[in-house]
């Protein structure tokens, strides 16, 4: 399966359709989170009408909370909270990010993060088909894509589940976009999309096939 991967479009889709067109054929979309810039909620409709493959995505912090119901009601999969099976391979979604110090609309406690995902990664694990399991969050794991000059700003929540997820796909820290692997998790932040920043990732449904990832910017 190719994915391309995109974060922090931050109601600026001006690149989206150059990503797309460089990007060629790809299966399907994630879009880690930042869909707007603190709203409007009705921009999701815009931004997911310019794909025409399948888009599962979850808010950031900078999106109003009540873009959960704009998505439910848009083309994109809203993967808040959610289990999505494609094939063997299996998507879980977290939206919003952890406390920052600027009192963003969406931002959850470490101990809401970490009661969502170990619901989502239990039922994850304990489906019939065992391919990889794949986290799209807005925020990182603390340690890994996640250092601002004032250290490592990531969620301890979603760091105690890296070794049960094969592939962390974020965003919210824009510097930090690149790829490291912490434990058996592969972390990738695409950049920000609204800059043309993207990542192309190749997963095959058995997990021990090694994942690729392609970095590009128009």
């Amino acid at each position: 399966m190719k994915i391309l991967a995109i974060s922090d479009p931050h109601g600026d889709y001006s690149k989206i359709e150059k990503i797309m067109e460089t990007a060629g054929d790809f299966d399907i979309a994630m879009i880690a989170g930042d869909l707007t810039h603190f709203g409007p909620d009705v921009k999701v409709k815009e931004l997911m009408e310019m794909f025409d493959k399948p888009v599962l995505t979850i808010p950031g912090n900078c999106d109003q909370k009540s873009i959960l119901k704009a998505l439910d009601t848009s083309k994109a999969i809203n993967m808040h909270g959610k289990l999505e099976q494609i094939g063997k391979i299996r998507f879980i979604g977290l939206g919003g990010s952890n406390f920052t110090p600027f009192n963003t609309p969406f931002e959850l406690s470490e101990e809401e993060i970490e009661k969502i995902l170990e619901e989502m990664i239990y039922s994850a694990e304990n489906t019939e088909d065992r391919g990889p399991i794949v986290l799209l969050t807005h925020a990182p794991p603390h340690g890994a894509r996640d250092e601002l000059h004032l250290g490592h700003v990531g969620s301890t929540a979603i760091r105690k589940f890296v070794d049960r997820v094969d592939l962390i796909v974020c965003g919210h820290i824009h510097e930090a976009k690149g790829i490291e692997n912490i434990g058996a998790t592969m972390v990738v932040n695409p950049g920000e999309a609204c800059k043309g920043s993207y990542a192309l990732i190749t997963i095959e449904d058995a997990k021990s096939k090694p994942i690729e990832v392609e970095f590009k910017e128009v």
